[in-house]
């Protein structure tokens, strides 16, 4: 992307030319306005494909990197998703037009408020937002048709694994944050089995008890 990318339109031909050919994904990446989940200041490189900082040392996700990680979860519309990580809301609200609904979590109250208020604001009402520690998902409202998560741990945690439904696929970064493989993975009767490596890319760590401590 160039700095003059000003559009969704420029987000989707970016999106596409990483490799994405889930026309669901590539309508819902077009109808979800990215300048609307990410901080004021940042708004003029909203519809570029590059991460963009919100604060505690966090940044959102790279839109084609989301892209991917969401393709690989195979939605078909009717799935109870579980985000680890909400950020600004961009990948939830993605993920929202993608599937009946979406349970996220967030370790920072801040981002998880803006997020709510992100979007409440673009009418995306299929989702339930929750601030806690994500490195153990969220059990009231397990099972899961899908789970992703939007941080590194060399392994998935436990209890993840455990709220996903047999026939379930997660999305993780694996590694020990800065640089890992996001592997999509499908659970099984006897648990989970890896499927394949979608990409390499950067991750902030898992913070909480299954993940990195603080």
């Amino acid at each position: 992307m160039t700095e003059a990318a000003s559009s969704p339109e420029d987000l989707v031909r970016a999106v596409r030319a990483a490799g994405i050919g889930d026309e669901r994904l590539l309508e819902a990446v077009l109808a979800t306005p990215r300048a609307a989940f990410v901080p004021a200041d940042q708004r003029t490189h909203a519809y570029r494909d590059v991460p963009l900082p919100i604060g505690h040392g966090q940044v959102t996700t790279q839109p084609s990197l989301s892209a991917m990680m969401i393709e690989g979860l195979e939605l078909g519309g009717d799935e109870h998703v579980l985000e680890i990580g909400t950020g600004l809301g961009f990948q939830t609200a993605l993920l929202a037009r993608l599937a009946a609904d979406v349970v996220t979590i967030e370790m920072y109250p801040d981002l998880a408020d803006q997020a709510r208020r992100n979007l409440d604001r673009q009418g995306v009402r299929e989702v339930e937002s929750r601030v806690g520690d994500g490195s153990g998902g969220v059990p009231d409202r397990a099972p899961y048709d899908a789970i992703v998560v939007s941080a590194a741990f060399p392994d998935v945690p436990a209890p993840l694994a455990e709220q996903l439904r047999v026939g379930g696929r997660l999305v993780q970064p694996i590694g020990p944050g800065g640089r890992e493989q996001v592997v999509s993975y499908q659970r099984t009767p006897t648990g989970l089995e890896r499927q394949r490596v979608l990409t390499l890319a950067y991750f902030v760590r898992l913070q909480g008890r299954y993940g990195f401590s603080s």
